[in-house]
């Protein structure tokens, strides 16, 4: 059986909208800059571009012990001082002074490793880095 292209094309158009909008409808914790929901059946927290957050096993509460060439590879979830967060999220001063968004006093980080928004590549990374989960 062939499908007329026009209508392949606006089938495949409106279920790309579907799955978009159910992920930014999906929030569960936060706000915009930072949350956390469900994606692919699991819930974890992400950054307002959608992207995975992680936690270093390495660091303490609101102290960061990611710098330099970790930092390069492990980008810290950074904000303006004084932005609006949901409930349990924070932030804190790195030594350079930006500031970046801790969890219940963890901090948050990207991956550099992560190119589309659900990719969790950096989850359980040298055994000290785990996808954040509320």
């Amino acid at each position: 059986m062939r499908m007329n292209k026009k209508l392949l094309i606006g089938a495949a158009a409106i279920g790309f909208g579907v799955f978009s909008t159910g992920a930014v409808q999906a929030m569960e914790n936060g706000n915009d800059l930072v949350h956390s929901r469900e994606l692919g059946g699991q819930v974890f927290m992400m950054n307002e571009q959608h992207m995975s957050l992680y936690f270093f096993d390495k660091d303490e509460a609101n102290v960061s012990n990611c710098y330099d060439e970790c930092a390069v590879n492990w980008p810290p979830a950074l904000l303006d001082a004084g932005a609006e967060l949901g409930e349990n999220y924070t932030l804190f001063e790195r030594n350079d002074g930006s500031m970046q968004i801790a969890f219940k006093g963890q901090p948050l980080y990207r991956f550099i490793g992560d190119a589309n928004i659900g990719d969790i590549n950096g989850d359980g990374k040298n055994g000290v880095w785990r996808l954040a989960k509320p």
